[in-house]
């Protein structure tokens, strides 16, 4: 099955039913699954003729933000068998290029937000042939240089599907090139084909034993860029003929969760716990709610909590990070399906998620069905480099021989990731490969496990560990850069933030404090408060790379 068979297979069983709801000048509309293939086909005529796609040999990409345009432009070119660059519409012009560039993109479907730096572009991108901006006013016929500039409306066809019906995308056709974010280096073109995506969803389905369907509703808040939004949030509603609601931007969230009433929500940890703040705070504020649960009285508190959310909520599915215990609790407590994930883009991405029934907090579960996993290179504490193989796993590196060869051993897909197996099957990250501190007496320590303990500081909001040396000695000591929670500090002193001396000297004190907790050659030894939140990744993870050598002396 393809992304697009998906699609038809929808339109043929369920064409009337609802596909697609989101919000247009304030107006909140709604699309069937018949509209919704008829869109895509008319789409598709006008990009295959007007820029004579060859499917198999050109490539094109995205530069939006989520909207139901988004999975329009993507399904009218992947179904054709045109490989889809994806990309983050806050990247820089030169990020942007890069791809671009190395990606060969012949068409670039976007928005007048970033229509100028496109034509600014445009001259140093030899394979560029079109660009389509789905909004704002376009003059028909505009060029630049040999470059057509057309609106998305335009290139309807009413009627159109010839072209679209002429071209079939296969199974082992490349429905994506993802670009990974950079974390470890510049950027590679992960090709990931339609099987890929259609696996991954089924057997990520099945492991969490997953009753979802037809009338489940998907809530799209995470970016479709990233892989794991894409397969959730995109492939997901396909696969199970669900619908896809597409929040009207981030700081509605919380209005949009009650009043579209998901059955779903995929998120990263820093999202679940934005969530779980408004409901401590509502319960906070709530007379009523205090009183019943301190004489015991739980249900309709949860029940009221629920319908903050919706209530409909049956599946909270996170992955990125590890989301803190007390969050992943209180979401139990409310009886969602609470599901943490791992994956990578090349293994389109989930490669493992835990049961909805699974207690074992920490783990990331067992690998979906279908994938197989193995821990390379173990150490005596059974701790090694995961390693993955199965129909999930990428074909390579678009144009990147090298990188392809480097990312695997034999036929196993090596992760970077190290990992421990327990007697359940479940498996626990102990950290990156790459990240890893040795000290001096040849000890490893995993900068996500003293990152954990730290992190659960109130007083500290968000934090990196990372190894540093002294001079010429051997072995790299444990350092942490913390960033202060600043409205905490702020309730210690009566609503006023303290001198920042009297910041940084607490924050230092908690860290090292929390740090006490573990064995001592895993305690920070030195702690340095930023001023400002740390950088992170599109998916909301500490762009690690960005603060080595921070600390060395």
């Amino acid at each position: 099955m393809t992304i697009r068979g998906l699609l038809e297979r929808n339109a043929a069983e369920r064409p009337d039913r609802n596909a697609l709801v989101w919000c247009e000048d304030k107006v909140w509309k709604r699309r069937c699954w018949r509209e919704y293939l008829a869109r895509v086909r008319e789409v598709a005529e006008g990009y295959g003729t007007r820029f004579r796609l060859e499917p198999g040999k050109d490539n094109v990409a995205i530069i939006l933000g989520n909207s139901p345009t988004w999975l329009e432009a993507y399904l009218a070119q992947s179904g054709a068998g045109v490989a889809v660059i994806p990309l983050d519409p806050k990247l820089h012009d030169a990020e942007v290029e890069y791809i671009l560039a190395d990606g060969e993109a012949t068409v670039v479907t976007t928005d007048k937000s970033h229509l100028r730096m496109m034509m600014g572009l445009a001259p140093r991108l030899p394979h560029l042939r079109g660009i389509v901006c789905v909004d704002g006013v376009i003059n028909e016929g505009q060029k630049i240089g040999a470059v057509d500039v057309i609106g998305f409306d335009r290139l309807r066809v009413a009627g159109g599907g010839a072209w679209y019906d002429a071209h079939v995308a296969k199974e082992d056709d490349v429905a994506s090139i993802i670009y990974t974010s950079g974390t470890t280096g510049k950027p590679k073109g992960a090709m990931l084909t339609h099987r890929n995506f259609v696996t991954d969803i089924d057997g990520a389905f099945k492991t969490f034993d997953a009753d979802i369907g037809e009338n489940d509703s998907f809530l799209t808040v995470l970016p479709l860029f990233h892989a794991f939004s894409f397969t959730v949030n995109f492939v997901g509603p396909l696969y199970v003929g669900g619908e896809s609601l597409f929040v009207e931007s981030l700081r509605t969230v919380g209005r949009d969760i009650k009043l579209l009433k998901p059955s779903v929500l995929a998120a990263v940890p820093l999202l679940c716990e934005k969530l779980y703040d408004k409901i401590q705070d509502g319960l906070n504020s709530s007379k009523l709610a205090r009183f019943l649960l301190a004489v015991g009285i739980r249900g309709p508190v949860m029940h009221m909590v629920l319908l903050k959310l919706g209530g409909r909520l049956r599946y909270m599915i996170t992955g990125g990070a590890p989301c803190p215990r007390h969050v992943l609790e209180c979401f139990r407590r409310l009886h969602v399906n609470f599901v943490e994930g791992y994956g990578l883009t090349e293994c389109s991405p989930v490669v493992s998620v835990t049961s909805s029934k699974c207690n074992k907090v920490g783990t990331i579960g067992s690998p979906c069905a279908g994938v197989e996993v193995r821990l390379a290179d173990k150490n005596e504490a059974g701790v090694g480099e995961l390693q993955v193989k199965g129909p999930i796993v990428m074909k390579g590196y678009f144009h990147n021989e090298k990188a392809t060869k480097e990312a695997f051993d034999g036929e196993w897909f090596a992760t970077g990731d190290l990992a421990s197996i327990d007697e359940d099957g479940l498996i626990t990250i102990r950290g990156r490969k790459k990240a890893l501190i040795v000290n001096r007496e040849g000890k490893n320590i995993y900068p996500e496990e003293v990152e954990n303990v730290i992190g659960k500081d109130p007083a500290i909001q968000d934090v990196v560990v990372v190894g540093y040396t002294m001079g010429g000695d051997p072995g790299e000591k444990v350092g942490a850069i913390v960033y202060p929670n600043e409205e905490w500090f702020k309730e210690q002193n009566g609503g006023k933030l303290p001198d920042w001396a009297e910041v940084e000297k607490a924050a230092v004190k908690h860290a090292q404090e929390r740090s006490a907790e573990l064995a001592d050659y895993k305690r920070v030894r030195k702690v340095v408060v930023w001023k400002e939140p740390l950088e992170r990744t599109s998916i909301g993870k500490v762009r690690r790379v960005a603060y080595k050598g921070k600390l060395d002396e």
